[in-house]
């Protein structure tokens, strides 16, 4: 029932792509329409049906999994199958995703349709599958939340073994372990975890410095549960914290808390920004906040809506995106405080936890 309910959004919108059918092929959309985990190949989307079009690796899996479906069994090149497949069906206008299929593909199935003499016309479309997973159905929010349940308990795990003298990767290793035998699929994103004058830089990679006291660290991490993901991030401090790492976090965490108690449904993106942004200029740190407030999640880290200067997206019922305000100033380092939100009758709901 949920794939044929999100089938029928994705054909109503043929009509105003002036496409019959449509050609799927970027992995997060293929599991989106199919539930398949995995499945390498192509799903063709038309007003009556939906075909996968996959090899051999992968017949059994979609047979157990969705028994009902029609299958097209790659075998041999492209040249070979593709004109098979779409001269039993009468298409003239196939969409396809042009944020994912290569020119060199697009190059190769144009010269295939030309030799073989079909009646096919390649119409570019971008983000439509997209536009429908930006709003999470209760299974997916509950598979978000399994995610930043996990998430949670390794910052709690964090609270126990941070000491100086531990490096950043060594740290990092620690909880992306803890993560995965708490029950989290492989991490969606390299783990953050960068101390010192490495916190200035927003998205640092773990060295092999060792953690000293008396400097901020930043963890920014994400677990993945059912294949959706979650992305939160703490800032830690340890040992008796200064007077400049006391006003930065304190002026981050009001600026992520007033905008929690103020976004809601209807406002743009830029909107929910500015509610951050306000609090970061007064304080004096304007400049030292240069990313975007937050940005969509789901079965990948960055998806829309985009939360962020110029953004024109609406936020709706049912979207999840993060909260994440910043201050970072080279040579001293970063603090950020992310948590992963979702809007329930108009107001934010809060879907992480373990504040530090």
């Amino acid at each position: 029932m949920q794939i044929e309910t999100r089938l029928e959004k994705v054909r109503k919108h043929f009509a105003g792509k002036q496409i019959e059918a449509l050609l799927i092929s970027q992995p997060e959309n293929l599991f989106y329409l199919t539930g398949c985990e995995g499945l390498e190949g192509y799903v063709l989307i038309d007003q009556k049906k939906m075909i996968i079009i996959t090899d051999f690796r992968y017949i059994e899996q979609v047979q157990r999994q969705i028994p009902d479906v029609e299958i097209f069994q790659i075998k041999g090149k492209m040249a070979d199958w593709f004109p098979a497949l779409f001269s039993n069906l009468n298409i003239r206008y196939l969409g396809f995703e042009s944020h994912h299929l290569n020119y060199a593909l697009f190059e190769q199935i144009n010269s295939i349709i030309k030799k073989s003499a079909l009646n096919l016309n390649l119409v570019p479309v971008e983000g439509l599958v997209e536009s429908i997973r930006v709003i999470k159905d209760a299974t997916e929010i509950a598979c978000i939340s399994m995610a930043a349940e996990i998430t949670g308990a390794a910052f709690a795990f964090v609270e126990k073994i941070l000491q100086p003298g531990i490096t950043e990767k060594a740290l990092a290793w620690e909880i992306e372990k803890f993560m995965r035998e708490k029950g989290s699929q492989p991490v969606p994103f390299e783990l953050i975890v960068a101390a010192g004058p490495n916190s200035a830089m927003p998205h640092a990679r773990p060295t092999e410095k060792i953690i000293c006291a008396g400097e901020p660290v930043v963890i920014d991490i994400g677990s993945k549960y059912g294949n959706y993901v979650s992305d939160m991030t703490r800032t830690f401090f340890i040992g008796e914290s200064d007077d400049t790492f006391h006003k930065i976090y304190h002026t981050v965490l009001e600026a992520q808390l007033t905008a929690i108690a103020h976004i809601k449904t209807g406002m743009t993106g830029q909107e929910a920004d500015a509610i951050a942004r306000r609090i970061i200029a007064t304080a004096g740190y304007s400049e030292a906040f240069g990313h975007s407030l937050g940005h969509g999640i789901g079965l990948v880290t960055h998806e829309n809506p985009r939360v962020g200067p110029g953004s024109t997206d609406l936020l709706e019922e049912g979207m999840v995106f993060t909260v994440e305000p910043g201050i970072y100033l080279p040579g001293w380092g970063g603090v950020r405080i992310e948590d992963d939100i979702t809007l329930v009758n108009g107001k934010v709901k809060v879907i992480s936890s373990a504040r530090k």
